[in-house]
């Protein structure tokens, strides 16, 4: 590294503590300290933070805060964390002088998933980067008018996404949407755990209503999983398993999954945080999974970091095309299906051809999630854009709070 860079990472680590949140935001900080940059996490969402020990609510942050501070450790950013706690805007982990110090220094600001609550604190920062990881919703959303959203994205100087398919899969936002993907820090995954025999993958079943755009409906991952729900039968002696929790604006159909023959297991019970997640993932045969219907409908080119943590560890994914077939390669540890046709087909072909389809799993995560390709390219964009003049008065760049 000739020219280390100072970086804020934010995200939702510790506003969900939940093994696969974990993974999309610590990868970016992980990875771009092993670069050799200077690399915080800062974590200030404005919403009171999720506690799964305690049916999801408790009257502290103390679960979360303690989360996040054993998993900074962990990874080498022990004293290199903050987490504000949205009652009395209370801040947890670096001292009060370090933290401003940084907020007002940095050369690059990474706001993955919009994390956020305001950029007031963060003026100072050379370049503050938006990263879309919704993508057609996050454009919807903007195209309807939610105000202070667009205020929100407006005020950044450079803004990625993981639909890689933008533009043209999505309504026009008037921001140039550049491409980028889920980095994954290779050596934090191992194809060396012994395997088990279920194709499984974790999901929500529903995480938000489904939104209307132009007459047409974006939803979630149970409208896509009812053309394929009948898949086990067809596919056995091949088992396949769900990791799905309760689901959120709609109830997880459990006792008919089990009918049709899934088996269906409690994320909670089985990858609860980071590590057992991991190891939920290391021991799988592979994933099959389905999508959010609007990454489908959109052709967004969406491609989830869960999908990419298999195929680092070896694992072959056939899962459910967004897009995702015109950037990533196909037909060779990843598999990508459109129809129950071919989702039976894909595995039966991985049964077939079992390592040949693992070894080819990794290739790809190395040669296209690698953590350190995929962040290199995203920091040199953001630095190659001109600076934009930002005035203190400016109200795009001031007050924008999350709802």
């Amino acid at each position: 590294m000739i020219n280390p860079l100072k970086i804020i990472v934010t995200g939702y680590i510790a506003q969900y503590p939940l093994g696969g949140v974990c993974w999309d935001y610590l990868q970016y900080a992980t990875g771009l300290a092993r670069m050799g940059h200077d690399v915080y996490y800062i974590e200030d969402t404005g919403q009171w933070p999720f506690n799964p020990s305690e049916a999801g609510v408790s009257p502290g942050c103390e679960f979360n805060v303690e989360y996040l501070k054993g998993l900074m450790g962990r990874f080498g950013l022990g004293d290199r964390w903050a987490y504000c706690f949205s009652h009395g805007r209370v801040w947890y982990g670096m001292p009060e002088s370090k933290r401003r110090e940084v907020m007002k220094s940095a050369d690059v600001l990474l706001n993955v998933s919009g994390a956020l609550s305001s950029l007031d604190e963060f003026a100072g920062v050379r370049r503050l980067v938006y990263i879309d990881s919704d993508p057609v919703f996050t454009q919807i959303k903007l195209a309807i008018g939610n105000d202070w959203f667009r205020r929100l994205v407006d005020s950044h100087d450079v803004h990625f996404s993981f639909g890689e398919g933008l533009p043209g899969c999505a309504p026009e936002t008037g921001h140039t949407w550049h491409p980028t993907r889920q980095p994954i820090v290779l050596t934090d995954w191992s194809s060396s755990t012994p395997r088990g025999e279920v194709f499984s993958t974790v999901m929500n079943w529903t995480s938000y209503e489904p939104v209307v755009f132009s007459g047409k409906t974006y939803g979630q991952k149970n409208i896509e999983f009812q053309r394929f729900i009948d898949l086990p039968s067809l596919v056995a002696p091949a088992s396949l398993e769900l990791a799905v929790n309760a689901g959120k604006t709609e109830k997880t159909p459990r006792e008919l999954l089990l009918h049709k023959g899934w088996q269906v297991v409690d994320p909670d019970r089985v990858c609860p945080d980071y590590l057992s997640y991991r190891d939920y993932i290391e021991s799988s045969y592979g994933e099959w999974s389905i999508a959010k219907n609007g990454y489908v409908a959109g052709r967004s080119g969406w491609f989830s970091c869960r999908s990419a943590c298999y195929l680092a560890a070896g694992k072959p994914v056939v899962v459910q095309d967004t897009g995702f077939s015109s950037v990533l390669p196909v037909g060779k540890g990843l598999l990508a299906f459109t129809d129950m046709e071919e989702a039976v087909a894909a595995i039966a072909d991985v049964r077939a051809h079992y390592r040949e389809h693992c070894i080819a799993a990794r290739e790809i995560a190395v040669e296209y999630f690698d953590s350190t390709k995929v962040l290199g390219r995203l920091i040199d964009e953001a630095m190659r854009k001109v600076p934009v003049i930002r005035d203190e008065n400016t109200a795009s760049r001031d007050g924008i709070h999350a709802a």
